[in-house]
C-alpha cells in the first residue's frame, strides 16, 4: 500500500517537473489502485495489465470509439475454408525501434501467445497455429471451423521477432513462477506510445509515438502519460485533489456522489461490462483451511445456493459501495453476445432458507473457510462484509488478503478454496466461458477456472460455441450454457461496478465499458 510518504516523493517529482518546464507539453498524469504487474503482453490476461499494454502493443485487430472490432495491424480478414483465415498486414508498420512489421514477425506472435506460459493461450483454443503467405499476409489455421476468431485475436500483441530473440524473450514470461525477463521491464511495440519507464507498484511512463500509423486518424493529444500506482483510497484522492491526477480511474466508492458535485471535476460513468464473483474450490476432496474433515462442502449445490441465499447483496452495493455497483445473478453483462436478461434475477436474501439448506446438506453447524480476495479497499470492503453475512449462517469464512503479486497467481492455480475476483469478458460469451468453467485441462480450457469446476455438459457446449458457424444457433447455445450455470452455480455473480473516471475539466476520454483509457484517444485542452 502506497504511504503518504512515498505519495509525498510523487508529489514533489511532478512539481519539480512541472517548474523545468516539462508540463508545458500535453503530459497526462493517472492514477489507478493496481500494478500492470509485468511489460510482456503475452504473460497475462489481466484488465489492470491491459491499461498499460493496449498503449504499447497492438493486435491484428482492435477496438473502436463505440467498442467495436476494428481493422488495426491487420487490414482485412476472410475465411479461405473452413479452418483456414487469411490475414492482410498493414504494410508500412515500425517497431517502436524502427524495425518494420512484417509477417515473421505476425507468425512468431501467434506462435508465442500460444505458449504454455502465455495467459493469452486461453482465448486462442481451437487455433493451431500460422504461417506466412507473403511479406505482408499470414493464413491462421484452425483444428475446426471458427464463426468469430478476429474476436480472439483481440488484445493478442505483435512483438518483434528479431528483438524478441536478441533478448531471449522468445517465450513468455512464466508470471506464476515468479518469472523474471527482459520483457518484464522493456518493450519494444507498434503502439501508440513507448515504454519509458516501469518501476513495479510505482509508474509507468509513455510518451507518444511520432511514427504510430494511426497518429493522423486518432483524436488524442497526449506526448507523454504518467501511470501512477497509488493504493490507498485517501492517497489516491488526495493526489487528484492537488491536482497533481488529471484522471482518477479507481475512484473511492463512498466519494463518487460527492465529486459529482464537484465543479472542479468532470464524473465520466457507466455500468461495467465485467463481474464480480465468488469462486468455490469444487475438486479437492478435503477444502484448504477447512474444519470439515474428509469432505467438501462447496461440491454440493446446495451448499452453493445457501451461500447465494446469506448474502444480501443490494444491502452491499447500498452500503459498502455506495450504490455504485449493481447486483446481479447473471454470469455476464448484457453486452455479451446471447446474454439472457431472464438471468440476471437472483436467488432471494433469505438466511433462514440458507441455513435449512445447509442442515439439508449435512452441514447443521455450518463450517470454517478461508476467504481470499485481492487487498485493494473496496473489494476488501466487499468480502469483509460478505464474511458477515455467511457469519450469520455458520460459515466462518476467515477474510485473507493478499497484494495482486501474490494474490493472481493463486487464482489461476486454484491454490484457494473460497476466492472473491472479478472478469471483464468481450463481446463474444466462447472465451469467457472457455477460460471460467470449462474443466481445466492443463492446456487452453480453464485457464482461470478457479475452482476447477468440471461439468461434461457443459464442457460440450463450450466447445460447440466455438465451432457452430452460424450466429443465430451460436447465440442460442450461449443462452443455454449460461442457463445451466445459472442453475449449477459454478460460480456466484456477485455485482457489476458503476464505473467511474473523475477527470479534470481540460481532459476528454472515450470511456470503454472495460475500464481501461485508451490513450491514443485522449485529449487535453
Amino acid at each position: 500500500m502506497l504511504n503518504m510518504q512515498r505519495l509525498s516523493h510523487i508529489l514533489v517529482a511532478l512539481s519539480l517537473a512541472a517548474l523545468s518546464g516539462v508540463a508545458s507539453s500535453k503530459t497526462l498524469q493517472y492514477a489507478s489502485a493496481f500494478d500492470p504487474q509485468s511489460m510482456d503482453p503475452h504473460a497475462l490476461a489481466l484488465q489492470y495489465h491491459t491499461r498499460v499494454i493496449l498503449q504499447i502493443y497492438e493486435g491484428l485487430v482492435d477496438r473502436d470509439q463505440q467498442f467495436k472490432l476494428e481493422p488495426s495491424l491487420a487490414l482485412s480478414w476472410t475465411a479461405i475454408d473452413a479452418t483456414t483465415w487469411r490475414f492482410k498486414l498493414r504494410p508500412g508498420v515500425k517497431f517502436h525501434d524502427g524495425s518494420a512489421f512484417t509477417a515473421d514477425d505476425a507468425v512468431f506472435s501467434i506462435t508465442r501467445a500460444l505458449d504454455k506460459t502465455s495467459q493469452r493461450a486461453a482465448q486462442l483454443r481451437g487455433v493451431l497455429g500460422a504461417r506466412k503467405v507473403d511479406a505482408f499476409t499470414i493464413d491462421v489455421s484452425l483444428g475446426s471451423p471458427d464463426a468469430v476468431l478476429p474476436e480472439k485475436l483481440w488484445l493478442v500483441a505483435m512483438m518483434s521477432k528479431s528483438w524478441s530473440e536478441q533478448h531471449k524473450v522468445q517465450k513468455p514470461q512464466d508470471y506464476n513462477a515468479n518469472q523474471e525477463t527482459y520483457a518484464v521491464r522493456h518493450a519494444n511495440g507498434t503502439g501508440p506510445f513507448v515504454l519509458k519507464a516501469y518501476e513495479s507498484d510505482v509508474r509507468t511512463v509513455l510518451q507518444a509515438n511520432p511514427n504510430w500509423w494511426g497518429r493522423a486518424t486518432h483524436t488524442g493529444n497526449v506526448d507523454e502519460a504518467v501511470y501512477n500506482v497509488i493504493q490507498n483510497d485517501g492517497s489516491r484522492l488526495a493526489a487528484l485533489a492537488s491536482g497533481q491526477m488529471d484522471i482518477l480511474v479507481d475512484p473511492p466508492y463512498q466519494d463518487v456522489g460527492r465529486l459529482r458535485q464537484n465543479k472542479q471535476f468532470v464524473v465520466t460513468e457507466t455500468v461495467d461490462m465485467g463481474t464480480q464473483y465468488l469462486a468455490f474450490d469444487q475438486a479437492r476432496v478435503q477444502l484448504n483451511g477447512s474444519d470439515i474433515k474428509g469432505r467438501n462442502p462447496f461440491k454440493d449445490l446446495r451448499v452453493r445456493r445457501a451461500i447465494v441465499q446469506a448474502i444480501d447483496m443490494d444491502l452491499i452495493v447500498k452500503k459498502v459501495l455506495r450504490g455504485q455497483a449493481v447486483a446481479t445473478g447473471a454470469h455476464v453483462s448484457q453486452l455479451v453476445d446471447g446474454a439472457l436478461p431472464e438471468l440476471e434475477a437472483r436467488l432471494p436474501y433469505d438466511p433462514a432458507a440458507a441455513r435449512a439448506l445447509l442442515k439439508e446438506a449435512g452441514y447443521p453447524e455450518g463450517f470454517k473457510v478461508p476467504l481470499e480476495c485481492v487487498n485493494v479497499a473496496w473489494r476488501s470492503a466487499v468480502c469483509q462484509a460478505i464474511s458477515a453475512m455467511l457469519d450469520k449462517v455458520g460459515i466462518k469464512a476467515q477474510f485473507n488478503n493478499f497484494p495482486s503479486a501474490t494474490f493472481f497467481p493463486k487464482l489461476t492455480q486454484a491454490s484457494s478454496s473460497f476466492v472473491e475476483f472479478g472478469w471483464t469478458p468481450t463481446p463474444d460469451a466462447w472465451s469467457t466461458l472457455n477460460a471460467l468453467v470449462r474443466s481445466h485441462d492443463g492446456a487452453n480450457g480453464g485457464a482461470f477456472n478457479a475452482g476447477r469446476y468440471s461439468n461434461p455438459k457443459l464442457d460440450s457446449m463450450i466447445d460447440a460455441i466455438r465451432i457452430e458457424p452460424d450466429l443465430p444457433k451460436r447465440r442460442q447455445l450461449v443462452g443455454l450454457a449460461l442457463t445451466v450455470m445459472h442453475e449449477d452455480l459454478p460460480l456466484l455473480p456477485l455485482y457489476r461496478r458503476k464505473l467511474a473516471w473523475i477527470m479534470k475539466p481540460s481532459v476528454h476520454a472515450v470511456m470503454w465499458p472495460n475500464d481501461v483509457v485508451a490513450l491514443r484517444w485522449v485529449r487535453l485542452d
